[in-house]
């Protein structure tokens, strides 16, 4: 052994170097997680794991109670930490101990802890609340919606702040287990499984259980008087669906789409690789809003959605989701391409199966349908602003996206990528510049120049560049392919003539505009 004498001064610098960088002075978590598409929504300095929610809900008043217990870890030296919530908080404990809180700005809980958190630590956060969902707003909306015997919780790109404390945003997901307590003859619907069901004095709890990380958008809640069905595809993927008994004229459409989630889970699966979740299904409450939203592994759907008659479409499309959104869900929501336009495109191989219109079809159609000057070319499906996040484009361009990318490498390129994207990010997030990477990889083609044609330039492009061959000499004005009404129906509330700001909203003409309320009049497919 060597020794080396040291002296004093030096000794003391050594110690200060040796201090770790933890001891550092705890500050706050951010009130944001750096989206710079809604800067306040999720939480710096912690990630989630688990969500526990063991709620009471009152359907006549629309009374909720709740104990949420939160499993994180922190991933820097806390001093205090926020939570996205809008309910009336009575206690929050950290690790067992009282914490003081406070709230800030539209949607912030402000937890500070009795003592510092430091870096790595793991965390069990339980927040005691109460409240009536319909009268909280926050920037001017709610995305509570009241029915006639309950509610439900489903929108996009917010939803959780008005039934428990989250960091609300996609990159952040985490498991859950949702217990509910509601009178006697009320039914629950959530997210996975149902792992039992227990009555006493007038009350009976539901519990549901999702094993597998879900984005908090994703995460659903449905109280009412509903029929449930269960089955078994025969892929072996155990199906829950749900319809409210209030339906009236659209119930029979409505069992007639939604029921066969079982048929259309197995035949994606052909595409998109194996199932991802431990179970699959669609719920139908009795609201007026006009949209589907792809919440993991149990779909919500107006019952606008099959004002006209039953649609498969909608439900292959949110049934896309599954895999392209929810089991691979977005880094930021600029990557929102990577959600619509594939799962648009599930509809278009859809109507292929169905001897209604060629993808190849779809696509020229959707080009010829808008010429160079057309609002439609402005919007950057790769990066599309919270502005025009869900408009039209998004999804169409976004396909067309996605069947350009299919003529520059070819069928048998373009189905391994199809199928190994979401087996390569299973559960996890990523971004359009992940994919291109991705497609890249598995093509061996450098596909820069597609991408930046198809989703980032405001323009419209050339004929050639959409497809080298076939657009050049297809008609001037192909025909509408008999899908497509039930293709554009998915449209909707996400359409060409609204916007959708940081605030997430749907306006009366069936587009998100800035206000996040939904009115009766669009239909759109999340």
């Amino acid at each position: 052994m060597h020794r080396r004498l040291i002296a004093p001064g030096a000794l003391a610098a050594v110690l200060l170097l040796a201090i770790p960088a933890s001891a550092a002075t705890p500050s706050p978590g951010a009130p944001g997680i750096g989206d710079p598409y809604y800067p306040s929504y999720g939480n710096g300095g912690y990630d989630v794991s688990h969500y526990d929610l063991r709620l009471t809900y009152r359907p006549a008043t629309d009374e909720l109670q709740g104990t949420a217990t939160l499993l994180a870890r922190t991933t820097q030296d806390l001093s205090r930490f926020d939570l996205d919530f809008l309910l009336d908080v009575s206690e929050v404990r950290v690790n067992g101990v009282k914490a003081d809180f406070t709230t800030s700005g539209e949607h912030e809980l402000v937890v500070t802890p009795k003592t510092p958190l430091a870096k790595g630590t793991a965390v069990t956060v339980v927040v005691r609340y109460s409240g009536v969902p319909s009268a909280k707003s926050a920037y001017g909306f709610t995305t509570w919606h009241r029915t006639s015997d309950g509610a439900v919780a489903a929108d996009e790109p917010e939803a959780a702040w008005w039934w428990f404390p989250s960091n609300d945003h996609p990159s952040d997901k985490a498991t859950y287990d949702v217990s509910v307590a509601v009178p006697d003859g009320t039914q629950v619907i959530s997210n996975g499984t149902l792992q039992s069901t227990s009555s006493r004095l007038g009350w009976t709890r539901w519990n549901w259980r999702e094993t597998k990380p879900q984005a908090t958008y994703l995460a659903t809640l449905a109280v009412g008087k509903f029929d449930i069905t269960t089955h078994t595809s025969e892929g072996g993927v155990p199906v829950v669906n749900a319809y409210s008994r209030g339906l009236g004229d659209n119930d029979g459409a409505a069992r007639a789409s939604v029921e066969r989630t079982g048929e259309l889970v197995d035949w994606l699966s052909g595409y998109f690789g194996p199932y991802p979740f431990d179970s699959a299904g669609g719920y139908v409450p009795d609201t007026t809003t006009g949209y589907a939203l792809e919440t993991q592994t149990r779909v919500y759907y107006s019952p606008k959605q099959f004002a006209n008659g039953s649609n498969t479409s909608v439900v292959v499309h949110e049934l896309a989701h599954q895999w392209y959104g929810d089991s691979v869900s977005l880094k930021g929501w600029k990557d929102i391409w990577l959600n619509e336009g594939f799962a648009r495109y599930a509809q278009w191989l859809w109507s292929e199966h169905e001897g209604e219109g060629t993808t190849r079809e779809l696509a020229d159609y959707v080009y010829a349908s808008h010429p160079a000057g057309d609002p439609f070319w402005t919007v950057k499906p790769g990066d599309p602003g919270p502005d025009h996040q869900f408009d039209a484009a998004v999804y169409d361009r976004g396909a067309l996206a996605v069947q350009a990318l299919r003529e520059a490498v070819g069928d048998d390129a373009f189905f391994r990528i199809l199928k190994g994207w979401p087996q390569e990010h299973a559960y996890g997030n990523a971004s359009v510049a992940d994919f291109q990477k991705y497609a890249e990889q598995v093509s061996g083609k450098p596909l820069a120049a597609l991408f930046d044609t198809w989703l980032f330039q405001p323009s419209r492009p050339s004929a050639p560049a959409a497809r080298a061959a076939s657009l050049t000499t297809a008609p001037a004005a192909p025909a509408r392919p008999r899908s497509w009404k039930k293709i554009e129906a998915t449209n909707g509330v996400h359409g060409t003539h609204g916007t959708h700001d940081a605030h997430g909203t749907h306006d009366a003409h069936g587009t998100h505009d800035a206000h996040g309320t939904h009115d009766a009049h669009g239909t759109h497919a999340d």
